[in-house]
């Protein structure tokens, strides 16, 4: 067993977040492009890559706030997910570890 998928996951996750907010907290901002992250999958880990989104040239914010909700619904129920994941596995070795005692 290995966690270690599980925990890159949630901390990408956490990185999207972190865009994702900066992205709403800027929705007044005028000229504001937003950026977009996303997730690739490298063996056994999960990585978040950030990048400027496509600016389409308006002087308002680009700021799409549907899509960051639901974007922020999405990362919460994947970060709930992984820490159910490494909380059955805890429990397993946890379990084995008493087999062993």
């Amino acid at each position: 067993m290995n966690i270690s998928s599980n925990v890159s996951s949630i901390g990408s996750h956490q990185k999207m977040m972190n865009t994702s907010a900066n992205n709403i907290a800027n929705t007044n901002t005028d000229g504001f492009v937003p950026k977009d992250t996303r997730m690739s999958n490298n063996g056994d880990s999960v990585s978040a890559n950030t990048r400027v989104s496509d600016n389409n040239g308006s002087p308002r914010s680009q700021t799409d706030l549907a899509k960051e909700i639901t974007d922020q619904i999405t990362i919460e129920d994947t970060t709930a997910v992984n820490v159910s994941a490494i909380k059955t596995q805890d429990e397993m070795l946890g379990s084995l570890l008493d087999i062993k005692a």
